[in-house]
């Protein structure tokens, strides 16, 4: 029997979505913005374009066409006097991903996003409403695949690099592969794109990006742009995991001004999680990208300013300014009173030859729908025995005809949850191999096609075909930036805190005063994401006592 498709959210939560505003509600925020008209045909919103925010008519009609590049996904609605056009973009300021014009003389409040901001937190019912409708609409652009066009061939290696960017950081995007879609080869055509310098990406705003760099696109689609110097902010954190967005929004919501920078994306190693079940508060679970987008929205929602991605490449003390420096990869400078470190760690590779031929299209570090959907139906092998792994074993398994699962230890016991162990155990297609090496990797051009490995205490290898390899072998603290910063680390390089940092220093403190350290970068750390966001709450309270030991410098700093 076929399986039923999916309804859209349009159409189960269309109510939600665009709900409409009574003339009471109305009257209660128009304080937050200012009445404009605009004549018909008007664009309140353009796509690529940042707008003027989130637009209450008051009177007339608004259509808004939500449609990627290609005009694939024409989604469009129509709004009268009540309703508000707008979505997740206008929260934070940055560019649209709809076409919103006026279809006859249109009167709107608009309100502007720090102004936004301020109305979802003073008026709490509404402000629910309304951010509710600013998420599902950003869903429903997800589904629909509006945002950016990738053309490139499926299985190349970046195309799923710029597949798996936009789709951690929940960019809306849609990918055509000349191989099956005559629309990617007419816009081939239309550019004069040499198949060859696939893959391409055309922006909303009608930029035409070559095999753009994840930070290129990143500054294309408005997601990141350039940090103002003179800025003074009360916290920068550097890392985007649970710990560090968690953090964010509590430091935001008691009135710090706060920077979160991430060199890649928001959510961490936890938001590559298929499926996190253990999580306080979510019985049948939820997975990682899902938790942590709504703590990104949450920060977002209190004022937080988000870099993604921009890599911090080192860190300073202006003692005579009583400030901090971090210099980004950009060689750009940002300031800030306290700093705190939430950089997390970066996935551990086995020591295999040639691994990095594979790792653009065959070995991968994360298991997410775009992994589960390549390699629907084969036979994959995955390596590892945490939790990490465990929870990717089991979402595998529900799209792979079958994982091999290679484990280095005498059990899976030793660190697997109970509940995964049980799981995997009930599972008919997942085989586990005990005291099992990794030992070599087959293929040509950047495509697997054997893997070996050997079973102790035999000293055979075996060789399988495999097309997919997953790692989740551990990771390394990705502390290398705080190199010449004299913060304290551990022989393995994680940071100390506490009275291992030094003396009279309290628990979350590292070795430099005013620097503070959370998440799997600390020290003795427990690498669970319930620590993490334990962590980043209780690392403000320690924020608030330093920086009222301080004197409060100027709101802008001096040019440097």
């Amino acid at each position: 029997m076929a399986s039923r498709p999916i309804p859209s959210i349009m159409e189960t939560r269309r109510d939600q979505m665009f709900p409409v505003l009574e003339a009471s509600e109305i009257e209660r925020v128009r304080r937050f913005g200012s009445v404009r008209s605009f004549a018909p045909g008007e664009a309140l919103k353009k796509r690529g374009e940042v707008g003027h925010g989130l637009s209450i008519i008051l009177e007339g009609h608004v259509e808004t066409i939500p449609s990627d590049a290609s005009d694939r996904h024409p989604l469009a609605i129509t709004q009268g006097p009540g309703g508000f056009v707008g979505e997740l973009a206008q929260l934070a300021g940055r560019p649209a991903l709809v076409d919103a014009y006026a279809r006859e003389p249109v009167k709107a409040l608009v309100i502007p996003p720090d102004r936004l901001r301020a109305l979802l937190i003073a008026e709490a019912e509404l402000g629910e409403r309304i951010m509710r409708a600013l998420i599902l609409r950003r869903m429903a652009l997800l589904q629909a695949g509006a945002g950016p066009v990738i053309i490139g061939h499926a299985d190349h290696g970046d195309v799923l690099r710029l597949e798996n960017f936009l789709r951690r950081n929940a960019h809306p995007h849609h990918t055509l592969d000349p191989d099956t879609d005559p629309d990617a080869n007419a816009l081939i055509e239309r550019f004069h794109v040499d198949p060859s310098q696939l893959p391409i990406v055309l922006c909303p705003g009608g930029q035409l990006l070559r095999n753009p760099s994840e930070n290129e696109l990143a500054r294309c689609l408005g997601l990141v742009g350039p940090i103002d110097p003179e800025r003074l902010y009360d916290v920068a954190i550097v890392g985007a995991g649970p710990a560090g967005l968690a953090a964010a929004v509590y430091a935001a919501s008691e009135g710090l001004s706060v920077l979160v920078l991430d060199y890649r994306a928001m959510g961490g190693q936890a938001g590559a999680s298929a499926r996190i079940e253990n999580y306080l508060g979510f019985p049948t679970g939820i997975s990682g990208l899902a938790l942590m987008a709504r703590a990104y929205n949450q920060a977002q929602k209190f004022g937080v300013e988000m870099a993604i991605p921009d890599e911090v490449a080192g860190l300073a003390c202006d003692t005579f300014a009583d400030r901090f420096v971090l210099r980004l990869a950009n060689n750009e400078r940002v300031s800030a009173r306290a700093v705190v470190i939430a950089s997390g760690a970066r996935y551990r590779r086995p020591a295999v030859a040639e691994l990095d031929t594979f790792e653009a299209s065959s070995v991968h570090y994360w298991a997410s729908p775009l992994e589960g959907e390549l390699c629907n139906g084969q036979e994959v092998a995955l390596v590892g025995a945490g939790n990490s792994a465990g929870q990717a074993a089991v979402y595998l398994a529900s799209r792979a005809a079958k994982v091999w699962l290679l484990v280095r230890g005498p059990s899976l016991e030793a660190r697997m949850s109970r509940y995964l162990v049980d799981r995997i155990t009930g599972l008919a297609n997942v085989e586990v191999l005990l005291r099992t090496q990794l030992t070599g990797l087959e293929g040509a051009n950047g495509v697997l096609h054997a893997i070996r490995w050997r079973q102790f205490p035999s000293a055979e290898e075996v060789r399988r075909p495999f097309r997919h390899l997953f790692l989740f072998i551990g990771a390394e603290p990705n502390t290398d930036w705080l190199a010449g910063s004299d913060v304290a680390l551990d022989a393995r390089g994680f940071v100390l805190t506490g009275p291992e940092a030094g003396a009279n220093r309290r628990s979350l403190e590292t070795s430099r005063a005013g620097i503070f350290a959370i998440g799997d970068a600390r020290s003795g750390s427990i690498k669970r994401v319930a620590a993490a966001v334990g962590e980043g709450a209780q690392v403000v309270a320690a924020l608030h006592r330093y920086l009222g030991t301080v004197t409060r410098a100027p709101a802008v700093a001096a040019a440097r």
